[in-house]
């Protein structure tokens, strides 16, 4: 009974935290190609939501005597299953808030055989941000966008895989990511409901970010653990090795222990710490003051 009572108490809180942002839906009039999933979205556990099929997004604006201009995207992880919107979404954005940082919370499509379908949703996201720029006490030139695990994914994606200045990121976060679609290093669960159980060998290359990093992927902060036996370090090294090489502005913070999927949550290890050296890139990098 008392567990019951847990979960509804922090279902209802969950709810009250996003209710009380405005909802902005991604395709107001419906998005032009559907990813099949006919059933309705639910929640595997409090906090992730599946099966999702109505993108959208949150706004979490900074408040007016703390803005900036400086706004970010962020992309919940969940293996392309579902987003663990909580504490890899709400509360991320209200710590960017007290940054003077406007965030958005991206509730974005699952593939379901549909690969394109994520990076579009976040591609739309951005257009949106842009659009309504002034509006909302936005810098166009500072637009930023942020994943962890399987968002981290969709959000190197979107930082590698632009077509246009619009489509660009003005900076990358990635928190543990998923980057690499190669078997050895990816994240199995992620990488076949994004590409399937048996891609070519060409959709395996482009979804593997690192290999589709050029000299205009922005300025990129990763941090990730050593012992994330969920997705391996090697994602970010890699990615990392080839930001170096095109002489892409970037950090990388590892922490020897920390696991897998810690967002904001506090462990009482190093790991805790993380925020405050994205604090300090931040301001190294001129996006906050």
């Amino acid at each position: 009974m008392k567990k019951i009572l847990y979960i509804l108490t922090t279902l209802l809180s969950i709810a009250n935290v996003i209710f009380a942002q405005e909802e902005i839906k991604l395709y107001p009039n419906g998005a032009k190609e559907s990813n099949e999933i006919s059933v309705a979205e639910s929640y595997s556990s409090p906090g992730f939501l599946i099966n999702i099929s109505n993108p959208r997004m949150f706004n979490f604006f900074a408040p007016k005597e703390k803005a900036n201009g400086t706004a970010v995207l962020i992309c919940p992880g969940g293996s392309y299953y579902g987003v663990a919107f909580e504490h890899e979404g709400v509360a991320i954005a209200k710590w960017f808030n007290e940054l003077g940082v406007s965030a958005f919370v991206l509730y974005y499509r699952m593939p379901n055989g549909h690969t394109t379908i994520p990076l579009r949703d976040a591609q739309t996201a951005l257009t949106i941000i842009q659009k309504h720029a002034k509006e909302w006490n936005i810098d166009k030139n500072k637009i930023g966008i942020m994943g962890f695990s399987a968002g981290g994914h969709l959000a190197s994606t979107v930082g590698t895989h632009f077509k246009s200045k619009s489509q660009r990121p003005a900076f990358m976060i990635l928190g543990y990511p998923v980057v690499s679609m190669k078997k050895e290093v990816t994240h199995a669960f992620s990488r076949k409901n994004l590409i399937g159980e048996n891609p070519t060998p060409e959709l395996e290359s482009l979804y593997s970010n690192e290999l589709q990093v050029t000299k205009n992927t922005p300025p990129t902060f990763i941090v990730h653990a050593n012992d994330d036996k969920v997705v391996p370090v090697q994602n970010s090294i890699l990615l990392y090795k080839a930001l170096l090489a095109k002489k892409v502005v970037a950090e990388m913070d590892t922490f020897a222990v920390g696991g897998h999927g810690f967002g904001m949550i506090k462990h009482g290890i190093p790991v805790d710490n993380w925020s405050e050296l994205l604090k300090k890139w931040l301001k190294t990098n001129k996006f906050i003051k």
